[in-house]
């Protein structure tokens, strides 16, 4: 029996473990589904738990467009202490007394990082800067700075603002926030920045993401639940959840399917995931001109 046969194609979404690298994630989900085709889509820090989308088999195809998707956090900001990695797995580098930040002052910085903003990547990152990632220049000790990049927040809220005392004995403010953005989005960047802003320093002490897309921890099996029984949502179901669909004939099948560049409905811009009339999932195509261009195939 092959590989294609005991292996679905499809997607199989995880609630990562903290601790756990992405591709941590990936080298297990390669041992529990039987086959080297296993990617994921976008990383999520170690330190961080939740939804981690991977593709299985001919999935992996579906990856690099869905990583454009839309992402959902829950995670809390602590306020006074600024890290190396702007996140509680680094090095504290500066301390300030936080007690007399307001929730007035919060609001506001957090409305200034809400919306289109331009967002400096965490320097310990996976981001490359030419051709070198971020974090190995860091570790090499080289002094670099990272161009700012535009991203979308399209939603920041504070739920709970908490008053604690650090082990270093420094007065700070932690606080639990939900943040819904574009992929490429640092949320420990967002708490480094909203930091900075009040004057004290930031940094992300937890994070769990909540959704990828339309694929959110209702959706998510641990990786011991996966070992027990692998859940593979099928790429069929995945593309129609995650993409517009066009449904066609099997005259038009058979042309999108040779790469012939078909006129195309009206859609938003982005992946189209087209259908033949047996319900098949066909082929990722995009508009360019008002024509179909073929992205990846499926059938």
């Amino acid at each position: 029996m092959t590989e294609q046969t005991t292996t679905p194609d499809g997607l199989v979404i995880v609630d990562k473990p903290s601790g756990f690298t992405s591709h941590d994630v990936v080298a297990k989900m390669r041992g529990i589904a039987r086959t080297r085709r296993v990617g994921h889509a976008g990383t999520l820090d170690p330190m961080a738990t939740g939804v981690l989308v991977l593709g299985v088999q001919r999935a992996t195809k579906l990856l690099g467009h869905l990583a454009l998707t839309e992402k959902e956090y829950l995670g809390t900001i602590r306020l006074g202490q600024d890290t190396v990695t702007d996140d509680a797995e680094g090095e504290i580098i500066s301390s300030t007394d936080a007690s007399g930040v307001t929730r007035e002052g919060i609001d506001a910085g957090v409305a200034a990082l809400t919306g289109a903003i331009m967002q400096v990547p965490s320097k310990v990152s996976a981001i490359k800067i030419d051709g070198k990632r971020s974090y190995a220049r860091v570790r090499g000790g080289e002094e670099f700075e990272i161009p700012a990049r535009p991203v979308t927040v399209s939603s920041f809220r504070v739920y709970d603002v908490r008053e604690a005392v650090a082990e270093d004995g420094t007065p700070v403010v932690d606080l639990v926030v939900s943040v819904v953005c574009s992929s490429g989005t640092y949320i420990r960047a967002l708490a480094r920045d909203l930091g900075a802003g009040l004057g004290v320093g930031g940094h992300l002490t937890a994070l769990r993401r909540t959704r990828v897309g339309p694929y959110g921890l209702d959706a998510a099996r641990t990786l011991d639940q996966h070992q027990e029984e692998l859940t593979v949502m099928p790429v069929a179901e995945a593309a129609d959840a995650a993409f517009p669909r066009w449904d066609v004939d099997e005259k038009r099948a058979k042309l999108l399917l040779n790469g012939v560049r078909l006129d195309m409905p009206a859609y938003p811009p982005g992946p189209v995931a087209v259908f033949g009339p047996d319900g098949a999932f066909l082929v990722l195509v995009e508009e360019e001109k008002g024509k179909a261009k073929s992205l990846a195939v499926f059938a």
